[in-house]
């Protein structure tokens, strides 16, 4: 019983630290965790009246079990980029707060049982971003601001500017988006980023495409001053959502709704997996990077998203090499040489710090797609294709107009228009709010120009034939012709002051 006690407890930490690479090292793990979890959990269902009549179990402890359980479901999420596990984490959660299992921590002087409440509701508010349920989300964080005011002044504790700090973090989240569409009643509409059916241009007959298939993606986040919650900046949340497609409603997904069972994996995997990095060192990403590179299927692609700081060449070297450009910033917290932190180099020396172009090159020999967001995109402007596999570099631009400098802690407006290109153009248009009526009528407009620019693609006889061989797989197909979208208009023309949202931006610039 006690080894079982110590296992329930500390299982979900053990298995989070387990290395997130590596498919088959953790996955045994997480088997057996849920196992003692659904145990553990129909127990107490089945003997509830004894265990609270005679070991006078309380519902906290259960409340407990069932925030284990949702943390479980939310690392599987991670792990596996199945969005069903996301939405199993979320009815564990949410049935805690609607059955009140914390409700009387408050009442107990014990801190560390209300730090317990204030951890779930920081776990359940992210969980509900990604789910973008955003009316729920701002009601948790009013209710866990006076959870939080109430916990600093019955216990005066020294973690209060930790938790005001938690609390600062999730709003600036939630306003992040520079445009808010509204409804005919003035409020908010909340849409999703996923991918949806129907929402990617289609191949038509006749097109010549390659068979590959988006199966990996490292998305990385290393950006000074970006707005963030959890480990997670508003660019990397962007992107994970990108690559994901839109999740079936919870009830369609099992036959059996609120069971645990998540060693039964879906029989297709809906969406690529995903690494996500927060501030790295470069020996993390390099480890995540050989990880994912060895375990790539056939016919498979790894795709690299680096949302960082730009690193700039010291000094002009006489010949331009590969670690010549510079790059963009890996994390120098843990990097030790000899025990010791690197003390700063001569001009002659490279960045250590730093993920050169030529820090790629080993694994360019399977298919790679990279998105580089960085005010030093450059850098990797003439990446060399040494083994003749397809490759494609996107690139941010690294000169932003004068407006839009300031939105930077908001996120790089490059990575808006890869994730929501209409919010992308009317922020570039000056518009921070739309009537949802002609937010659709410009979507339609939008469908109409990417239509167009796929068909620009495949009938090109001058385009690179990489283009074309990842142009089979929908992820990477909607961001390749939403890169061109975001660059094709060479300058958007400042709007006269007309209304109706300036006939919906001049309709779409004269439909581009």
């Amino acid at each position: 019983r006690f080894g079982t006690g110590l296992l329930v407890r500390y299982a979900p930490t053990m298995v989070r630290d387990l290395p997130q690479y590596g498919h088959k090292q953790w996955q045994s793990y997480f088997g057996r965790t849920f196992d003692i979890y659904t145990k553990l959990w129909k127990f107490q269902q089945q003997h509830r009246q004894v265990l609270d009549n005679r070991y006078g179990l309380k519902r906290w402890q259960i409340g407990e079990v069932a925030s284990k359980i949702g943390q479980l479901y939310y690392h599987y999420y991670l792990r596996t980029s199945e969005t069903s596990y996301l939405n199993e984490a979320f009815s564990f959660y949410s049935a805690i707060r609607q059955r009140s299992y914390y409700h009387q921590v408050n009442k107990e002087n014990r801190p560390e049982l209300v730090v317990k409440k204030l951890r779930y509701y920081a776990r359940f508010i992210v969980v509900c971003l990604l789910l973008n349920k955003m009316d729920l989300v701002k009601v948790l964080v009013k209710e866990l601001s006076e959870e939080i005011e109430d916990y600093t002044q019955r216990f005066n504790t020294e973690d209060q500017l930790e938790w005001n700090l938690v609390l600062q973090e999730v709003a600036a989240f939630v306003e992040a988006d520079p445009l808010m569409i509204l409804n005919d009643d003035n409020a908010v509409v909340v849409l999703s980023n996923r991918l949806q059916e129907g929402g990617v241009p289609p191949l038509e007959q006749g097109m010549v495409v390659g068979q590959l298939t988006l199966a990996d993606a490292l998305i990385v986040g290393n950006c000074n001053n970006q707005v963030k919650f959890s480990e997670l900046t508003i660019d990397m949340f962007r992107m994970l959502q990108a690559l994901e497609r839109e999740p079936v409603n919870l009830a369609t997904q099992s036959s059996k709704p609120g069971t645990l069972e998540p060693n039964e994996k879906p029989a297709k995997r809906e969406n690529p997996h995903k690494y996500l990095l927060y501030k790295p060192t470069f020996s993390q990403l390099y480890t995540f990077l050989s990880a994912s590179f060895k375990e790539l299927p056939a016919n498979s692609v790894l795709l690299v998203y680096l949302s960082a700081t730009g690193v700039f060449p010291t000094g002009r070297s006489e010949c331009e090499g590969p670690y010549d450009f510079g790059g963009v910033l890996t994390n120098t917290n843990r990097d030790v040489v000899n025990g010791e932190m690197v003390q700063k180099r001569s001009q002659a020396q490279k960045e250590m710090h730093c993920l050169h172009p030529g820090d790629l090159f080993s694994f360019t020999r399977k298919p790679l797609f990279i998105i580089v967001d960085s005010s030093n995109s450059t850098a990797y402007k003439n990446f060399s294709n040494l083994f003749g596999q397809p490759l494609v570099c996107l690139l941010s631009p690294t000169v932003y107009p004068k407006s839009m400098q300031d939105q930077c802690q908001r996120g790089s407006l490059f990575t808006l228009f890869l994730y929501n290109p209409l919010m992308g153009f009317l922020s570039v248009c000056g518009l921070s709010s739309m009537r949802y009526g002609l937010w659709e009528k410009a979507q339609e407009l939008l469908r109409k120009v990417f239509h167009d620019i796929g068909q620009m693609i495949t009938s090109s006889r001058v385009i690179d034939q990489a283009y074309l061989q990842f142009y089979g797989d929908e992820f990477l197909r909607l961001l390749m012709i939403r890169f061109v979208f975001c660059f094709f208009p060479p300058a958007i023309p400042k709007l006269p002051n007309r209304d109706v949202k300036t006939e919906v931006c001049t309709d779409i610039y004269i439909y581009i």
